[in-house]
């Protein structure tokens, strides 16, 4: 039901992000509200799939419902490729102008980022139509299993205050949060391996 996304996915991957992220504060600090933020967003998804499936993990639910996007931060090195990547998002997504406010907010973020061997949940979403039927759980169950097995704890932020529930009955803790001018929470799953 659950597996490895293949390259060929991208585009369903980044679409059921797109719907599912489509009014999340966080993402649209950096895709802005505009007219354009729709494609914007796409763009943002685009790049997370791209750089998750080089340095990390990007799975899919087989009926492409659902997804999760995961980041081993150790192993993204600054080489060509992740510049290129990273020159897409700016290009596409986050424009000249956004360029110190992003840079400023990823700067906030991976100081409050835990040390250790994690695996970073970028992305885990399901499309609004599929919500509410235990999709997302089955991908949470499945990336703490992929975590846990490679000996990684799982952390990730989230600006959507009424999904802390969700998280914390999936045995994550909150550990701070910063303001952006909305809240951003940051919270992680220990694994009996952390230090």
């Amino acid at each position: 039901m659950i597996r490895k996304a293949y390259p060929a996915d991208k585009t369903a991957v980044s679409e059921i992000l797109s719907r599912a992220f489509a009014d999340n504060l966080s993402v649209l600090y950096i895709a802005g509200n505009g007219e354009d933020s729709k494609q914007k967003i796409k763009w943002l998804m685009d790049y997370a799939f791209e750089v998750c499936y080089r340095y990390g993990e990007v799975l899919v639910t087989e009926d492409f419902k659902g997804c999760a996007l995961i980041l081993y931060p150790e192993l993204k090195k600054t080489d060509f490729t992740s510049l290129t990547l990273d020159l897409s998002l700016i290009w596409n997504c986050v424009g000249i102008m956004g360029i110190g406010k992003v840079l400023s907010r990823e700067g906030k973020i991976k100081a409050m980022q835990l040390p250790g061997k994690s695996a970073y949940l970028w992305f885990i979403g399901v499309d609004p139509a599929f919500q509410r039927n235990g999709l997302g759980t089955l991908l949470m169950d499945k990336v703490v299993e992929i975590s846990e097995a490679a000996g990684r704890f799982v952390m990730l932020e989230t600006s959507t205050e009424r999904n802390l529930p969700w998280y914390i009955r999936s045995g994550f803790s909150v550990y701070g949060t910063i303001d952006l001018g909305y809240l951003l929470y940051f919270l992680n799953r220990p694994t009996e391996l952390q230090p």
